[in-house]
């Protein structure tokens, strides 16, 4: 029979930036407004009163907001520094995700968003 394991995970959901990614020149001038979602899973720690027994989502939303501010033509690298940054910040964790959901993307059609997103995951062994 296998043993359960506790997990604490800590978010940031819409974290809304304006930044000056993509790929067109346009998109680099004028901007665009985007979300950004961070998910992050590890042990507890058995002193869940201290903050630096856990992850600080403080810390969380500054690497956001500074990789957000530093333009790239893909959000698939911003999402990948962004990862990178919190697992530097953060070595135990488990598990993390990234998502980026550019809105109102310049394309034709109406369409409402597009997302990017990765995935670090040692919890699926």
């Amino acid at each position: 029979m296998e043993t359960a394991s506790l997990l604490q995970t800590v978010a940031l959901k819409s974290v809304k930036c304006y930044a000056y990614h993509g790929f067109y020149p346009e998109e680099n001038i004028i901007g665009q407004y985007y979300d950004v979602d961070v998910m992050v899973k590890f042990r507890p720690h058995s002193d869940s009163s201290e903050l630096n027994n856990s992850v600080n989502y403080e810390i969380l939303n500054q690497i956001i907001l500074r990789e957000m501010n530093t333009s790239q033509k893909l959000l698939e690298t911003v999402v990948q520094n962004i990862l990178q940054e919190i697992l530097l910040k953060f070595p135990s964790l488990l598990f993390i995700q990234v998502g980026i959901h550019k809105i109102n993307p310049p394309m034709p059609g109406q369409v409402g968003e597009s997302f990017v997103s990765l995935t670090y995951d040692l919890l699926k062994g």
